[in-house]
């Protein structure tokens, strides 16, 4: 309970910032999942020691390019590491300055720049500055690859396939190889996006150099990926395997709480997404919190949790966050305003995911004829998400198209029946009454 009392308090007084029912069944085995080890090095110490000595040099040498490039990057990584979105902002004003003296020999400053955009979600900043990078050094893959996840980001599927296709999968780099996964993963080459993130994995793992949060993200990137393509027991290895490595990173105890609600098992949903919110307040994880808390019976917890997801998104700057959105909809809260900030998000961000979004609150407004048709632009990539599929469905089930439903709603079971806490029981249940309206006729 002291975790979750001092991570609300946090989230109420503004000093955190968020960066981002099936049941159980015979045979699944609880994670056991690492406590922390206060014996172990702080690495964040460490990180705070040399940003504090990199802040004298700056200051001392204004004329210093090389070390507002190294500032820059612990910052980033300091921002990756504890979700504080000030030290994303103060990545991109090192790496502008750092820029501002040096553009030559200075790519990985650029990629810096990149990075520290696309945490604060400007995509189209961050579009621009790979852009210049990859016209600097066209043959650099690690670059093109930069700039095609900018693009996939922002919903600009033709040009990320052509940027995409100058860049040798079989030779892919750890900086690479998530991003080329992302996209195979994007348009259903399930096998090809595995491969990829296990072989950077297992690269990562060769690697003593890198720090435990950049180690941790890699078994993160596994497990996420297997939670959403139905493997539950293969995210669970991967997740643990990566608190093992740092357990106190947010954002594999976030996933691990996740996991935990899809199987049912709320009590250890919650005991993890408060030790989560503990190091990081993620919108995600807080709507959890309150979802895991009503499941049993805490409606008190579950409105607290609910408040403290508010707050957290309303000190962010920047775009509207989708997971809080998701969130509105799904308890039918708020359904005009989610909806009026999803089409804005679209105007400028395309992707598939902004499409679903508002497709959703188009669905919740009960607007059913205009959800379908954002329900297409979602489904354009024929992306093998249950999450979409279900939307889709629904959305069907509405207009009274019950074989389209049917055939969606059974698609997203298929895919991945622990795609949600509740949502695969309310895909059945609505598979269940179509099919006795059909018995019916």
């Amino acid at each position: 309970m002291r975790s979750r009392t001092l991570a609300l308090t946090l989230v109420a007084t503004g000093a955190l910032a968020g960066g981002a029912g099936h049941a159980a069944r015979p045979g699944d085995a609880a994670v056991p999942v690492p406590a922390a080890h206060p014996g172990a090095p702080d690495e964040g110490e460490l990180r705070t020691a040399d940003i504090a000595f990199y802040e004298r040099r700056t200051a001392a040498d204004p004329q210093s390019a090389e070390d507002r490039a190294t500032l820059a990057a612990l910052y980033l990584q300091r921002g990756r590491e504890t979700g504080a979105e000030v030290d994303f902002t103060r990545a991109e004003r090192a790496a502008l300055q750092s820029l501002a003296l040096r553009t030559t020999r200075n790519g990985k400053t650029f990629v810096t720049l990149a990075a520290a955009l696309l945490a604060q979600h400007q995509f189209t900043g961050a579009r621009r500055v790979a852009g210049e990078l990859v016209a600097r050094e066209p043959d650099a893959p690690a670059y093109r690859a930069l700039l095609g996840e900018t693009q996939v980001e922002l919903g600009d599927y033709v040009a990320a396939r052509r940027t995409f296709a100058t860049v040798d999968a079989t030779t892919a780099s750890l900086s690479i190889a998530p991003r080329l996964a992302r996209w195979a993963e994007l348009n259903g080459r399930l096998d090809l996006a595995r491969r990829l993130l296990r072989g950077a994995l297992a690269d990562a793992e060769l690697r003593d150099d890198l720090p435990r949060e950049q180690l941790a993200w890699f078994y993160l990137r596994v497990g996420d990926f297997e939670l959403r393509n139905g493997r539950p027991e293969a995210a669970a290895r991967a997740l643990k395997q990566g608190l093992t490595v740092d357990p106190n990173d947010g954002r594999v105890l976030s996933a691990l709480a996740r996991l935990a609600a899809v199987r049912g098992r709320w009590p250890e949903a919650v005991e993890l997404g408060e030790r989560a919110i503990a190091v990081r307040v993620d919108p995600a994880t807080l709507g959890l919190l309150s979802d895991a808390h009503a499941a049993l019976g805490d409606s008190a917890s579950a409105a607290e949790y609910a408040r403290a997801l508010e707050v957290s998104v309303s000190g962010q700057s920047g775009p509207y966050h989708r997971a809080w959105g998701l969130f509105l909809l799904d308890h039918d809260r708020r359904v005009a305003e989610v909806l009026a900030r999803a089409r804005v998000d679209v105007e400028t961000r395309r992707d598939v995911y902004g499409y679903d979004l508002l497709a959703w609150a188009l669905h919740k407004a009960g607007r059913d004829d205009e959800a379908q048709r954002a329900m297409t632009q979602a489904l354009r990539l024929g992306t093998p998400d249950a999450a979409l599929y279900f939307h889709a469905g629904m959305i069907e089930r509405a207009l009274g198209r019950r074989q389209a439903a049917r055939a969606y709603l059974g698609r997203a079971l298929a895919a991945n029946p622990w795609f949600h806490p509740t949502q695969p029981t309310i895909a059945r249940q609505a598979l269940d009454s179509l099919g006795r309206q059909d018995a019916a006729e």
